[in-house]
């Protein structure tokens, strides 16, 4: 099963940009799909495959922030392509 999945990671503490830069540089590591904004990262793929790495991926940049949130949402369909028709 295909999905999409929409993250925006917030560190809560000054100098935040390098654990940003680091959680991303993952994530372009592991060989999906990942496309980035200035709001958000988002991650395509088969769903056996994107969830594990997710997990593995926020807890690593949970342990090297002392404090922050991410959100994430979850779309069941591979929506890399999309364009706006308007």
């Amino acid at each position: 099963m295909k999905i999409s999945v929409e993250l925006t990671f917030t560190p809560l503490h000054d100098d935040y940009e390098p654990s940003i830069i680091h959680f991303i540089k993952k994530l372009r590591a592991s060989g999906l799909t990942v496309l980035e904004n200035p709001l958000s990262t988002q991650v395509y793929g088969d769903y056996d495959a994107v969830m594990p790495l997710l997990m593995t991926e926020i807890k690593e940049a949970f342990t090297l922030i002392e404090r922050g949130l991410i959100y994430m949402k979850i779309v069941k369909s591979d929506r890399h392509d999309y364009e706006s028709h308007f």
